[in-house]
């Protein structure tokens, strides 16, 4: 399946993400913690969407919702045809195989590995022909533009060609949707702008994107801004 594939695929089914009535409760030292109350969202295929919010507001809890990460504890979480509240423990594991692609702040990269080792590392789980997995590897370090440097270890790479390798070793497996925690949390006002205009090529090309940010510079870039406090919703794209 091609890149395109997957985003008609999303268009079909009208959006990437429906949410609805959605929330999550911690216990917490006896007392019951709401990180989430009622959140109705709808995210539709292509969008460009930033998370922001002050720490503790519930936005890396939303986040894990939609990466299938963890259920919530009343709601519907749809991502294309599948419930993520309601699936299995396999159907959970097969979605964040095959639909959702993870960026982090901190890059996550195997440090022994070089950065064409790291991204075939995030196609394990697919079982792919040796050849397949070959060719996945070396387009992806192409799109962000590290195909010459594939044979790199993570110590030889900039804070931005290490993200790049994380960016590219998420969308080999041609993902529905890419989520970004913080993905440029750790850079350098040059190094983000690089990874921004990564991202936004990919979004260009069609994947969903959901970035939780607190760089109001990143948040600006979207297509959609929604703002997550005390476990609520607002679009302030506006």
């Amino acid at each position: 399946m091609t890149m395109n594939d997957t985003v008609e695929a999303a268009a079909a089914t009208g959006f990437a993400y429906r949410v609805r009535g959605v929330g999550k409760t911690y216990r917490q030292k006896g007392r019951v913690v709401t990180a989430l109350a009622d959140v109705d969202i709808d995210i539709e295929p292509g969008e460009f969407v930033t998370i922001q919010g002050p720490t503790g507001g519930g936005k890396s809890t939303f986040l894990q919702l939609l990466g299938a990460l963890e259920r919530p504890t009343g709601g519907q979480v749809m991502l294309g045809g599948t419930d993520i509240a309601r699936a299995t423990g396999r159907q959970l594991s097969d979605v964040r195989a095959h639909e959702i692609g993870f960026v982090f702040q901190g890059f996550n990269l195997i440090p022994t590995l070089t950065a064409a080792e790291n991204v075939d590392m995030g196609l394990e789980p697919l079982r792919l022909a040796a050849s397949e997995r070959a060719e996945r590897v070396r387009e992806a370090l192409a799109r962000v533009g590290l195909e010459e440097r594939a044979d790199h270890r993570p110590g030889e790479l900039s804070g931005g060609q290490q993200q790049r390798v994380a960016i590219a070793r998420a969308i080999a497996k041609k993902p529905r949707v890419l989520l970004a925690d913080e993905p440029t949390g750790n850079l350098d006002e040059h190094m983000r702008d690089e990874i921004l205009e990564v991202l936004e090529a990919l979004n260009r090309e069609g994947l969903t994107l959901i970035v939780v940010t607190h760089d109001s510079a990143v948040a600006r870039r979207a297509t959609r801004r929604l703002r997550l406090e005390k476990g609520t919703v607002r679009d302030i794209t506006r």
